[in-house]
């Protein structure tokens, strides 16, 4: 069985891991399935906004599918999400992305 399949598999009985929706989602990436990446990075963090980690993910996502204002929300998001936590490693990875294509 492949990566994605078995991950499926686990989501299978608990549809709503964030932790496997974002391993998903990576994958897709992998494959050049934006889309199908988005929409679970954007899941995620409708229901879960405290995962830091996908925010990230989905700025750069985003970027490579030239929806730049779109990055800028969710980095701005993100470091909104990480600033709250005390995370302050993902804030500034969070702070270097958006400095980069808003300068």
């Amino acid at each position: 069985m492949d990566r994605i399949e078995r991950i499926k598999s686990f989501l299978a009985s608990n549809p709503s891991d964030s932790f496997l929706q974002h391993a998903l989602a990576l994958e897709y990436i992998k494959l050049n399935e934006e889309e199908a990446a988005r929409r679970l990075f954007e899941a995620i963090l409708t229901r879960d906004p405290g995962y830091i980690g996908s925010y990230y993910h989905l700025g750069k996502l985003l970027e490579r599918m030239n929806k730049i204002a779109l990055a800028i929300e969710w980095y701005e998001k993100g470091m909104e999400q990480a600033r709250a936590a005390g995370d302050m490693h993902a804030y500034q990875e969070l702070r270097t992305a958006y400095e980069e294509i808003t300068e």
